[in-house]
């Protein structure tokens, strides 16, 4: 009874914080993922004031809240936007992987950690964070934008390319043989491949058997169905972000659009669980030892990760605001990265890998939303400013009139067909 008492006293007590905090951001405008995090930090290991009793439940709520930020992505798009994206931006993904995997690696081969954690390090800094990713752009209000597809085919290649990528570290890390391991992987892709056929050809079928006129029935269809997925995926070797992300895009029409209004509460409480869960596994002591190599990982990772993003979204026909926009807002790391450390920590590959992952992740997690916010108003006005002098140098004699733009006017509009 008392254990009971002091669980509902602490979770309590991090609900009621998580909405202060969430109305302090909102007062100013900002994103409230880092204020999160940082309250995780807080609370967490070697923080102020541990918390005990409820850290299973906040552990599991994590989970969950990762699946639906995953979920409710899915559900803005139908699968013909899906395959269309890919089929248009996988080149996109290819530089995504070469710019954001390889600075990871040639960091653990310049502190001697070996290839095998130069492999784990990689994948630490080429993957974004989907759910981060999601929760920013929703807070934005720039699901309906013109980058965002370009943004969602990004992330959806990485998600699909850790259901390669895992199996192949866990089997490094494992030390396992070449039939084992290619075992594993191809278990991998065949889940991930037959989901995703199932999404793309019986999505309508799928759609009819959820539909339901009744709020109640559809809430827990829609959502028993997506933990379904998710963990059936993940018991596999693919990931539950992946499984979530798919069921989103197998429901269309009226289903989608009432689940979606159904599930927005329930994927902003369980977001912001996930966020303060992150940061109270997180103890401050084992950061400063790695915080120089960490940060030199973030200034160059965020640096090739807004290119990325102004590649893609240029070569997609976006205009330059909203190139600036998907570049920040690939910026921030998460989920992804926490677990491909976790297994290179549990493989005990090497003992600072964790703690400069952690910390990598940390100052991505809270720039990322700075990132998604200032990177497009400070690229023009910068590029405002250099326009503005270059004009000031002509001489009269030779001045002419200004060239108008030729960029696509960015208007803001796109969503699922």
């Amino acid at each position: 009874m008392h254990s009971s008492a002091v669980f509902l006293i602490e979770f309590g007590a991090i609900i009621l914080g998580l909405g202060l905090l969430g109305r302090l951001a909102g007062r100013f405008r900002f994103s409230p993922i880092p204020l999160y995090l940082l309250a995780g930090l807080a609370f967490g290991e070697g923080g102020l004031l541990p918390l005990g009793s409820s850290e299973e439940f906040v552990a599991i709520g994590a989970e969950i809240g990762v699946i639906l930020l995953l979920l409710m992505l899915g559900l803005e798009y139908t699968a013909s936007d899906l395959v269309s994206n890919l089929k248009t931006q996988y080149p996109a993904g290819l530089v995504d992987a070469a710019l954001n995997a390889l600075p990871g690696a040639a960091m653990a081969l310049l502190l001697g950690w070996g290839p095998v954690a130069a492999v784990v390090l990689a994948g630490v800094t080429w993957i974004s964070s989907s759910g981060v990713i999601a929760k920013v752009m929703g807070d934005l209000g720039r699901l309906g934008n013109r980058e965002t597809p370009v943004i969602l085919s990004i992330l959806v290649l990485e998600d699909l390319a850790m259901a390669v990528y895992l199996p192949i570290v866990t089997a490094l890390l494992a030390g396992v043989g070449l039939a084992a391991g290619s075992l594993t992987l191809a278990i991998a892709l065949g889940v991930a491949g037959l989901v995703l056929f199932l999404a793309l050809r019986y999505g309508r079928v799928i759609s009819r058997f959820v539909s339901s006129d009744d709020p109640e029935k559809l809430l827990l269809v829609v959502l028993g169905l997506t933990l379904l997925v998710a963990g059936i995926a993940q018991q596999l070797q693919v990931s539950a972000a992946v499984g979530a992300f798919l069921v989103g895009i197998a429901l269309s029409g009226e289903v989608a659009e009432g689940a979606h209004n159904l599930l927005s509460p329930l994927r902003d409480l369980f977001a912001a669980v996930f966020f303060v869960f992150f940061g109270l596994h997180t103890d401050p002591a084992s950061i400063p030892p790695v915080i120089l190599p960490a940060l030199a990982l973030a200034v160059i990772t965020a640096g090739t990760k807004i290119a990325t993003g102004y590649w893609a979204a240029k070569r997609a026909g976006i205009s330059a605001k909203g190139r600036w926009r998907a570049g920040g807002t690939l910026v921030a790391r998460g989920e992804f990265s926490i677990v491909i450390a976790g297994l290179a920590v549990t493989a005990g590959i090497e003992p600072s890998l964790g703690p400069l992952a952690t910390a990598y992740v940390l100052i991505l997690v809270i720039v990322g939303p700075l990132t998604a916010r200032y990177t497009e108003p400070i690229a023009v006005r910068f590029t405002a400013g250099r326009r503005k002098a270059a004009g000031r140098s002509r001489t009269a004699s030779v001045s002419a009139p200004k060239e108008e733009s030729l960029e696509p006017v960015d208007d803001g509009t796109a969503g699922r067909a």
